[in-house]
């Protein structure tokens, strides 16, 4: 090959390595791309003696992107950067993706294609396109051109060589970084959403989490997770990446050719590159401007449970069902956790629904039972008092303290049948009831009761045994010197606050009566929350809802 007029090949030779080191250097210190491809066609540029150097990466469909660009006269080109071209006619673009070789053109004159008439528009006469291959596939070509008149070179394909080699070398590490980061960007949203899963969030709350992050993750237009039923597909959480969005609740019945209905009936992933060809209800992405997308079966429990589905207005990575994998199995541990807390608390709403049933029965039983025996035998030992002999001194004592641990017995019973099942609640609901503990607790109360009406059963009742424990919690064991109580109902929802100033340190464990009032206040649906520093009083905050808690008898 020749050198250029006024060099020797020496001098070529090191003005090519003096380029390469430079690129090189870019390529060590792990510069973003678009520098290295502008440094690239700005190094061949000058160093082949060209007036334009192109560096273009190929697209999925069929276009041509220029990625470096530059001229001799340091004006932007009709080939700029950024700008993209059709792979069409006969032009190097063209010639270099069909045949994966290098490729000349001596005459651009006779070239045909948009690239080819934009490159003659900026004066381009001749040149010579290279293709770059990265990790064994075609990626793009770098095209170098003169103006009209000598064409470049024999030998400037060979030269070449050298910076095609950097620039692959550069493409493969964007690509590892690319790579490496979408693989820990992936990590973090799966560890985010598996922070709720085991936290055990609302399935809701898990779903919605799901879609955003498989979305976001996977640059999807969309994203749905939809539950099959009886009636079809229903979406249970939808994101966008626009303000055009499936609403949570929208059915679909299946039917036609469409993810929601492929995955179905195969139950397993299944994808559609060209959403032009889909039918059915389901089929509704294509009219938000969705071209293609992914479906993943979603199973639990052994069944098909329902399918998250990505889709986007280019064709999805390959990889894109094995991605969204993930996050239908973290899908699927929050609906068994769902399904599990739902049966536990059916379980414990059946243990509390049997504790009170039992609790009723009992005190009927002391009331209907042996409180009337025992009232009973006080009658007789009366009517034995009224018939004893004058002089009988001995047997009238008797008689008279007999009488009086009869009726302390008695009292007794009638207290323990109270605090079984207090009648006074069951007859006038929970504010006359409160009172009632508070007149007889050992100390002080100061109760504020703002409920208006009757509450749910089981709601008045649990509120009931919570400031019962809590009173008797704070005579027996912390010593208070007051004891405040405050509840009130808004807002759908029943607030029970007692606070006590004694000595503190109340824990759910040794045996404490707390903890069946938490399990209670849990099977309504509701919270207890306690708070009891040593030596700084202690605190219950319980809130349960108004709804139908389901325990209803």
């Amino acid at each position: 090959m020749a050198a250029p007029a006024g060099r020797t090949q020496d001098d070529q030779t090191t003005g090519d390595q003096a380029a390469l080191r430079r690129v090189a250097t870019l390529v060590a210190r792990g510069t973003p791309p678009s520098e290295v491809f502008a440094a690239v066609a700005a190094e061949v540029g000058r160093l082949l003696c060209a007036d334009f150097t192109y560096l273009s990466r190929y697209g999925p469909d069929d276009s041509a992107t220029v990625v470096g660009a530059w001229t001799r006269t340091g004006k932007p080109g009709s080939l700029s950067a950024g700008s993209q071209w059709g792979i069409k006619g006969r032009n190097l673009h063209a010639i270099v993706f069909q045949t994966h070789r290098p490729a000349r053109i001596d005459d651009y004159s006779g070239a045909s294609g948009l690239v080819a008439e934009a490159a003659r528009e900026g004066g381009l006469g001749s040149a010579v396109g290279v293709p770059i291959s990265a990790e064994g596939r075609l990626w793009g070509t770098i095209v170098v051109g003169c103006g009209r008149g000598e064409p470049l070179p024999a030998g400037t394909e060979a030269r070449l060589a050298g910076f095609i080699e950097l620039a692959a070398t550069a493409i493969g590490n964007t690509q590892a970084r690319v790579e490496l980061r979408g693989f820990a960007d992936e990590q973090a949203a799966l560890r985010r959403v598996a922070t709720l899963v085991a936290r055990l969030a609302p399935p809701e709350e898990v779903f919605a989490a799901i879609t955003e992050e498989a979305g976001q993750l996977l640059g999807a237009r969309r994203a749905v997770l939809s539950r099959y039923d009886p009636g079809g597909a229903f979406v249970v959480a939808a994101w966008s990446s626009t303000s055009v969005s499936f609403p949570v609740g929208t059915q679909w019945a299946i039917g036609g050719r469409n993810l929601h209905t492929t995955v179905l009936e195969s139950h397993r992933p299944a994808r559609m590159d060209d959403f032009a060809g889909a039918t059915g209800p389901a089929a509704e992405a294509r009219q938000m401007g969705a071209r293609s997308g992914v479906g993943v079966p979603i199973i639990a429990g052994g069944q098909l449970w329902g399918v998250i589905i990505v889709s986007s207005n280019q064709e999805l990575p390959a990889d894109t069902e094995a991605r969204l994998t993930g996050f239908t199995e973290l899908a699927a541990t929050a609906i068994a956790n769902a399904e599990s807390q739902a049966a536990l608390a059916a379980s414990r709403a059946r243990i509390v629904v049997t504790a009170d049933q039992t609790r009723r029965r009992i005190e009927r039983d002391l009331h209907d039972g042996a409180q009337q025996r025992l009232v009973s035998l006080a009658l007789r030992l009366r009517d034995a008092q009224a018939v004893v002999p004058p002089g009988a001194g001995e047997l009238a004592q008797l008689l008279d303290g007999a009488v009086t641990d009869l009726r302390d017995v008695l009292n007794e019973l009638r207290e323990t049948a109270r605090g079984l099942h207090p009648a006074i609640l069951a007859e006038g609901g929970l504010r006359p009831a409160l009172s009632a503990l508070a007149r007889r607790s050992a100390v002080p109360v100061g109760l504020e009761v703002d409920v208006a009406g009757r509450l749910p059963e089981q709601t008045e009742m649990a509120a009931y045994y919570v400031v019962a424990e809590a009173l008797t919690n704070a005579a027996k064991h912390a010593h208070a010197s007051v004891v405040d109580v405050q509840v009130d109902a808004r807002d759908d929802m029943l607030r029970v606050h007692v606070r006590d100033d004694g000595l503190g340190g109340a824990s759910f464990g040794d045996g404490s009566g707390l903890i069946g009032l938490k399990d209670r206040a849990e099977a309504l649906g509701g919270q207890l929350r306690l708070d009891s520093p040593p030596g700084a009083g202690t605190a219950l905050a319980v809130t349960l809802p108004l709804g139908d808690p389901g325990l209803q008898t």
